[in-house]
């Protein structure tokens, strides 16, 4: 069965950091990108950060760079995403979504969550003094 677990999602304090992991399950992630998306409460979701295993290119939102870091370690086959500096506006579910790049579609298609094979459930994500 294919699965995308995430976790370590959490109530953090701003200026805090978080850890999130998206290990999957039922497939091998270094054939594919795996981009970490957030919806907050009453908004649309928002891509933040991809990295394709493929060639281990990373691409980030402006309003997370420099931030937050997505790593892949393929022998464990989970997808990072190191995220600091928290800020309330950070609040959101984080999920996860995988999918095998393909050359008919641009990259920032798969940035924006289209186009993907496979998607977590997520993980809650909430910075509050």
């Amino acid at each position: 069965e294919v699965q995308l677990v995430e976790s370590g999602g959490g109530l953090v304090q701003p200026g805090g950091s978080l850890t999130l992991s998206c290990t999957a399950s039922g497939f091998f992630i270094d054939e594919y990108a795996i981009g970490w998306y957030r919806q907050a409460p009453g908004k649309e979701r928002e891509g933040i950060a991809i990295i394709y295993n493929t060639d281990g290119s990373t691409q980030y939102a402006d309003a997370v760079k420099g931030r937050f870091t997505i790593s892949s370690d393929n022998a464990k086959n989970t997808v990072h995403l190191q995220l600091n500096s928290l800020q309330p506006e950070d609040t959101a579910v984080y999920s996860c979504a995988a999918a095998r790049p393909s050359r008919y579609y641009s990259r920032d298609r798969y940035f924006l969550g289209y186009g993907m094979d496979y998607w977590g459930k997520g993980t809650a994500v909430n910075v509050s003094s």
